[in-house]
């Protein structure tokens, strides 16, 4: 090496594997919780998955849950028969996967609409307002969004049922024994509550777009909806498509708190509410059966893996900066 000698190079690369050194250890340290928070709760439990195979039963003899998952008979595949052999399987798959395809996509296009409205306002201050406004709701807990719908469609003292009886109706509409009303009225719960949360997401998108692209396009001559399609919606496509494989991927899951307390759990609405969360938990109360419970968790998420996968290929062939990975 020209210039420099030897005794020279070798301090300098020691000092420089040394720094190295200090970096990683200190990233290290820094990943090390959330890895021990990963390890324990999410790989270590996986070992409850043989739960789904087997008849588990608490057994006085065997203090520890390790004990009672060892000594349960095996029964093979005997627990997910109850998913595809009843009455209402059929019904609970079919409710489960419309509801979340039609929501996907809906809420898909409902945050994407809303995201460039708000990009579009001129005062950031209105925008901060509505971005609180919006993203509000997904803090709340469906137990209290099932008392906010209850107070508009209550049988007794609701504000639609009151409205109902002031424009002289006889007998006003008992929202909760019929079941036709519900799949609108819970599509509209879900986009309350959750589109707000999924506009931010693409907002921050939009606000990361190289704003010479808006002006290059406004000397042009570009109006604003011809700048919000050909370079906002253009620039958002890896976006919407990484939301959409990880929501495809709990296609076969649902939200539980939505389709349990916002009906109010009852029974003439099943037809439309019933779920395969709802359905689990239903049979659970009635069996105690901790393995056909564990048998659907595994089937859910096997599923959604397989729809996720498919997903990202997909995604990747679109935009290669599309999937997950």
């Amino acid at each position: 090496m020209t210039g420099v000698s030897t005794g020279t190079v070798r301090p300098l690369a020691k000092r420089l594997g040394s720094a190295k050194t200090k970096k990683l250890i200190a990233l290290t340290s820094m990943a090390l919780p959330g890895a021990v928070w990963l390890l324990l709760l999410r790989y270590l439990p996986m070992f409850g998955i043989v739960i789904a195979f087997k008849e588990y039963r608490i057994y006085t003899k065997a203090n520890t849950l390790l004990n009672n998952i060892i000594h349960s008979k095996w029964v093979g595949l005997k627990n997910f028969s109850f998913l595809f052999t009843t009455t209402d399987s059929l019904r609970m798959i079919r409710n489960t996967v419309c509801y979340n395809l039609v929501w996907i996509f809906l809420g898909m296009v409902v945050a994407v609409t809303f995201a460039v409205l708000l990009s579009q306002l001129p005062r950031q201050r209105i925008a901060k307002g509505y971005q609180t406004a919006m993203f509000f709701p997904y803090f709340l807990s469906w137990v209290v969004v099932s008392y906010f719908v209850f107070a508009f469609i209550s049988p007794d003292k609701g504000l639609i049922t009151a409205g109902q009886r002031a424009a002289g109706v006889v007998m006003p509409t008992n929202w909760y024994t019929v079941p036709g009303y519900w799949p609108g009225l819970l599509t509209v719960a879900n986009l309350w509550k959750n589109a707000g949360y999924s506009s931010i997401l693409y907002l921050a998108t939009i606000t990361g777009i190289d704003a010479s692209l808006y002006e290059a396009a406004r000397i042009d001559g570009a109006t604003r909806p011809q700048q919000v399609r050909y370079i906002t919606l253009p620039q958002l496509r890896s976006m919407i498509l990484i939301l959409l494989v990880m929501n495809l991927g709990r296609v076969f899951n649902s939200d539980f708190g939505l389709f349990y307390n916002v009906p109010m759990n009852s029974g003439p609405l099943f037809p439309v509410t019933q779920v395969i969360d709802t359905y689990v938990y239903r049979t659970y109360i009635t069996t105690g059966n901790i393995g056909m419970s564990s048998a659907a968790g595994l089937f859910q998420q096997a599923v959604g893996f397989v729809f996720m996968m498919t997903m990202n290929m997909v995604a990747k062939r679109i935009d290669p900066n599309g999937g997950l990975f």
